[in-house]
């Protein structure tokens, strides 16, 4: 995984100065408008407005809060997983990076599931070149090979290639590296009327102690959705096939496949393949509205988001659009990536956000911003030889950096905090892996109160929680935009009980993280030393591809 994360941390040197001209630039790129300022302060204002930007942006799925669990971490996702496969009745559809070579008991479960039932279809899609990085050894390709040998009929195994890799640069590029030029990325776990989203893969230590984000949607009309996404990608993927001996196996490209491969003809496969994707990411504008009826037993609403390199994005714009909300006093956002190299557009998005007044405001109250990542000792690189070290004290340098923008354009309004628990390596470590963003919106003057510690002074709104999170795949870098396959929701609600859970699902994340400041980051064990200045420069000379 060097190359995943290797890619994309070279943020500019002149970090401040150009903040605002990668604000300007994107926006001037991106079909998004400035939206409008609520007419007043309450919720159904200000979620009328973000929902009225959004529908002009993302396909749109009505349902209700009940249909959403927000699982409680690995190993609650992992046993949600195997209970619901080993039940599946119609369908599975798992699209992810890769699923790790010793997850037996997994496959096993989805084995079993297929032996209980006739009827039951099984797609699997990974990425080619981390699916097959092992090879001769044992990989995630072998692990699946025997079910696509068992099952011909019912179970199909399809692994993406990027289009960026291709004749004497895939010769070449030795193995590891050369997932730097793209990978299948989307988490996607469906299984009947039942779909995860999640940014988690399927291995063991995203089962045990790797923490993420995973929201389970029982809705047939969302987990349709989502299918087709999936299977939309596996039509322009290559297909597992076993050879003799049935235990090897070779990737071929169906003749039925909706578009040429992408090893023989890059071009013209992506043109197809966004033609494919286009009419599944329209917006629901572009559609018709649900009626009246239809919308009085819904209080939430999804919005999916999709990333295909370089001609399809949804999930930028949409994330300025949330950003550039005209916000009341006292709303806040809390924004987290487990590798702290945002995209440029985002870092500077979040920054201006962070500047704004309420829209109510006559004092200096100012819409606060907390930013979480990962500390050094819960990224996966930690300890690690050879230049995959010099990854951590990386995201340190552009921690400080943001930290030192931060304090120019919004003084006191963005706070960086770090997570940690456990030391990676040593026993009860933990790593970070969680991405998202959460909006929280102030409680109406007749909402629900709550008194301060002075009891003099006047009562606050108390909000339930967040009324607007993002959750899926993307770790929101110039990577995840420009190279990768990256899959999402945005979810909005005026439900009390799913704002509550999502504000302890805030919670759960916070409670291993502590402040950090930007003297914090300047010297001791976190000093940077020029070898890491030197790697991040030799990373954007060459583009931000290794």
């Amino acid at each position: 995984m060097l190359a995943r994360r290797i890619t994309t941390y070279a943020l500019k040197r002149s970090f401040l100065k150009r903040s605002q001209q990668w604000h300007i630039r994107q926006r001037q790129m991106s079909s998004t408008a400035p939206v409008a300022t609520p007419s007043s302060s309450t919720h159904a204002a200000v979620l009328g407005g973000i929902t009225t930007e959004l529908d002009r942006l993302a396909p749109r799925i009505d349902l209700r809060a009940d249909q959403i669990k927000i699982l409680e971490g690995p190993s609650d996702f992992y046993d949600t997983l195997k209970n619901k496969i080993t039940r599946a009745k119609k369908r599975i559809y798992l699209s992810t990076l890769y699923i790790g070579k010793s997850e037996h008991e997994l496959v096993s479960c989805i084995r079993r599931a297929l032996q209980q039932n006739g009827n039951l279809k099984v797609s699997i899609l990974t990425d080619a070149l981390r699916g097959t990085r092992e090879t001769p050894e044992p990989s995630c390709a072998s692990l699946l090979l025997p079910l696509a040998v068992d099952y011909p009929d019912r179970v199909e195994i399809r692994m993406y290639h990027t289009p960026n890799l291709t004749g004497m640069r895939k010769r070449f590029i030795p193995k590891r590296i050369n997932e730097g030029w793209g990978l299948q990325h989307m988490k996607l776990y469906g299984i009947d009327d039942e779909v995860i989203l999640s940014g988690a893969n399927l291995s063991s230590d995203y089962f045990t102690n790797r923490q993420d984000r995973y929201h389970l949607f029982s809705s047939k009309r969302v987990a349709d959705y989502f299918a087709q996404i999936h299977h939309t990608m596996c039509s322009v993927s290559f297909l597992l096939k076993a050879t003799n001996p049935s235990d090897t196996y070779d990737l071929v490209w169906p003749r039925e496949n909706a578009a040429p491969s992408p090893l023989e003809d890059p071009k013209s496969y992506v043109t197809a393949t966004t033609e494919l994707f286009k009419p599944l990411i329209a917006a629901s504008t572009t559609s018709k509205a649900p009626s009246s009826a239809q919308n009085t037993a819904f209080n939430t609403t999804i919005y999916p988001l999709l990333t295909l390199p370089r001609s399809l994005n949804n999930e930028l714009p949409a994330l300025q659009s949330l950003l550039s909300t005209s916000l009341p006093d006292n709303s806040s956002y809390l924004f987290t990536a487990g590798y702290f190299n945002p995209h440029p557009a985002i870092t500077a998005s979040l920054l201006a956000a962070s500047s704004q007044h309420g829209v109510s405001s006559d004092s200096d109250s100012s819409i606060s911003t907390t930013v979480l990542t990962a500390s050094p000792w819960a990224n996966g690189f930690y300890g690690s030889k050879g230049v995959s070290g010099m990854l951590p004290p990386a995201y340190t340098l552009l921690s400080r950096r943001f930290l030192h923008a931060a304090t120019q354009t919004a003084p006191g309004a963005v706070t960086l905090r770090e997570w940690r628990r456990g030391t990676v390596g040593l026993t009860d470590g933990w790593t970070y892996h969680a991405k998202g963003l959460w909006l929280t919106l102030p409680s109406s003057a007749s909402s629900q109160t709550q008194k301060t510690d002075n009891s003099d002074m006047a009562t606050l709104p108390l909000s339930p929680g967040p009324a607007v999170t993002i959750i899926g795949s993307s770790n929101y870098t110039v990577r995840s935009y420009s190279l990768d396959v990256e899959v999402g929701a945005i979810v909005v609600t005026t439900d009390s009980g799913l704002q509550k859970r999502l504000k302890e699902e805030e919670e759960s994340l916070l409670q291993y993280s502590k402040v950090v400041t930007e003297e914090d980051l300047k010297g001791g064990e976190r000093r940077v030393g020029w070898r890491v200045r030197v790697a991040m420069w030799i990373v954007r000379v060459v583009g931000g591809s290794l």
